[in-house]
């Protein structure tokens, strides 16, 4: 006599199955059964035009007129600051052994590094100097820097 193909644990998970197939299928029943006895559907909402929400629809006679062409589509264009491009500054620090250093911004306070082809005067620590920025591979640097007299 030959031994059924189905073991115990087979057999469980299709009952399980079995079982979430009938819930799935009364629930699927229940909400048929929901929509027809409710009122038809979703009721509508309406934005004012202060963006809040009402149930009524607005007055027609309540609408702004708006220009199509004044309406910006993107980033608003950049408006370019003239400004100085000398800057005063001292040196924070100096190393001429290896031809670099840093000047703190006066007015700023930052640090911009300066390397050795950008000076103009021989410079030293503590040194109250004049530069301008120049844009440089990790950020910005001084360029075409004079001592202060």
């Amino acid at each position: 006599m030959a031994k059924s193909q189905q073991t115990f644990s087979k057999r469980e998970k299709e009952k399980k199955r079995q079982k979430k197939r009938e819930e799935k299928l009364k629930k699927k029943e229940a909400r048929k059964a929901e929509a027809k006895e409710g009122d038809g559907g979703i009721p509508f909402a309406y934005v004012d035009k202060f963006g809040n929400l009402t149930d009524a629809p607005p007055e027609p006679s309540d609408k702004d007129e708006i220009d199509a062409s004044e309406i910006v589509l993107g980033i608003p264009q950049k408006v370019e600051e003239e400004f100085d491009p000398i800057r005063n500054g001292k040196v924070a620090f100096f190393d001429h052994s290896k031809g670099f250093g840093f000047i703190m911004d006066i007015e700023t306070q930052e640090k911009h590094f300066v390397h050795v082809s950008g000076l103009n005067d021989e410079i030293n620590e503590n040194d109250k100097v004049t530069f301008e920025l120049e844009k440089g591979q990790k950020g910005m640097n001084a360029v075409r820097v004079n001592l202060q007299k």
